[in-house]
C-alpha cells in the first residue's frame, strides 16, 4: 500500500516536472480524447449526433491550435491551463494543511531576554550575568530561524509544506511535538489527494476507466493508459480490444 511518507515525496520530486509542463504540448490527457474517442463512439451507431458532435469538436480544435499568434481572436494559451490549475489546487491544499498542523503541533519562538534592571554587587556579577543574556539572545534568534520550522510568511510552496509534512510524518526532530494518529490521517488524505493529481497532469501513473457506452455485445468496456503508454480499450464481456490503431477482434 502507498505510503503519506511516499504521496509527499511524490510531489516534492514531481513539482519541478509541473513547472516544466506548463509552458509544453503534447502531454497525455485521460481519458484519452481524438481517434480513440472516435473508435469508441463508433460502437453505437445509433447515436450519429455524438459521433458528430465529436468530429466537429476534434475540427475545431485543430483550427484552434493551428491559428497564427498574430491573428485577431482567440489563440493557444501561454500556459498550460489544466497543468497551472493542478499546482494552485494542490499547493493550495499542501500550505493550509501545514498552516493547521502547524497551528497544532508548532512551538512558538523562544522570547528574547528581557532588558537587565537588576543590580550587581561586583563587576564580575554584571558579567556573568550579560553572558547570559546574550547566550539566551542567541538561542532565540536560532530558534526564530529554524530552518525546520513552518511559516506562515516568506516561502510558502508545494515542495517546502510536502517536506515540512513528511518531517512530521516521519517524527524527525525540529520545532514541534510528535503529530497524533488524527493529525496524521488528515495529512494522509491531503498528501493522497495531491499526490494523485500530480500524477495524473503529468501522466505518470498508470490508470483504468470504466465507460459509461457500452460495447455492441452489451459488455462494459475498460480503458487502461497512463504511463506514457497508449490508451488500450478492453470489454470485459466478449473481451474485444480496441487501439489507437483500431479494432482488434477478441
Amino acid at each position: 500500500m502507498t505510503t503519506t511518507a511516499t504521496h509527499l515525496r511524490t510531489i516534492a520530486l514531481h513539482w519541478t516536472d509541473l513547472r516544466d509542463a506548463l509552458a509544453t504540448t503534447g502531454l497525455a490527457t485521460w481519458p484519452p480524447a481524438g481517434r480513440m474517442a472516435d473508435y469508441l463512439s463508433a460502437l453505437d451507431r445509433a447515436d450519429e449526433q455524438l459521433v458528430e458532435a465529436a468530429r466537429w469538436q476534434a475540427a475545431y480544435a485543430r483550427q484552434y491550435l493551428d491559428r497564427d499568434p498574430s491573428q485577431v481572436g482567440e489563440t493557444r494559451p501561454p500556459l498550460r491551463i489544466a497543468i497551472l490549475d493542478t499546482m494552485r489546487v494542490v499547493e493550495a491544499a499542501l500550505t493550509h494543511c501545514a498552516d493547521d498542523i502547524a497551528s497544532q503541533v508548532q512551538r512558538p519562538p523562544m522570547g528574547m531576554p528581557s532588558a537587565c534592571l537588576a543590580t550587581y554587587g561586583s563587576q564580575r556579577e554584571a558579567d556573568i550575568a550579560k553572558r547570559d543574556r546574550d547566550r539566551k539572545a542567541e538561542l532565540a534568534r536560532t530558534d526564530l530561524a529554524d530552518p525546520r520550522r513552518w511559516r506562515h510568511t516568506g516561502r510558502r510552496d508545494a515542495v517546502r509544506a510536502s517536506l515540512w509534512l513528511l518531517a512530521r510524518i516521519e517524527h524527525r526532530p525540529g520545532p514541534c511535538r510528535p503529530i497524533n494518529d488524527a493529525q496524521a490521517k488528515r495529512i494522509g488524505t491531503v498528501a493522497a489527494g495531491a499526490a494523485e493529481r500530480v500524477e495524473r497532469a503529468l501522466d505518470i501513473t498508470a490508470q483504468k476507466r470504466t465507460l459509461a457506452q457500452r460495447c455492441p455485445c452489451g459488455g462494459e468496456i475498460d480503458m487502461h493508459g497512463g504511463e506514457g503508454r497508449p490508451p488500450v480499450a478492453h470489454c470485459a464481456g466478449c473481451g474485444r480490444i480496441w487501439t489507437t490503431g483500431g479494432a482488434i477482434a477478441a
